[in-house]
């Protein structure tokens, strides 16, 4: 099997959320199995997370939270036209959860 890399690309917006998502899933919910039940898409997944952890600034920063925020709401106007409301409920945690990996 031909091991070449794959390249993908993603805005800092989406790089951003998604570094969320699966820092929430992977380290906070504990239900990544639950998620996920082949191991072996658990490779992909954690080099993903990793590479998105040593290229985004933003999941240091102070403010972690409303720019977060900020960054979903641009993605939903991006998809949807306009501003949408989550389709979460509200995580006052998670809104001012600073990450510290």
């Amino acid at each position: 099997m031909d091991e070449e890399a794959i390249t993908i690309r993603l805005t800092r917006d989406q790089a951003f959320v998604l570094s969320d998502w699966l820092y929430q899933v992977m380290f906070r919910s504990d239900d990544l199995e639950g998620i996920v039940h082949d191991r072996a898409v658990w490779s992909p997944i954690y080099a993903i997370s990793g590479t998105l952890d040593k290229t985004l600034s933003e999941i240091f920063i102070r403010g972690y939270g409303p720019q977060l925020e900020a960054a979903k709401e641009r993605l939903r106007a991006n998809l949807y036209g306009e501003a949408d409301q989550s389709t979460a409920p509200a995580d006052d945690e998670t809104a001012h959860h600073k990450r510290t990996r």
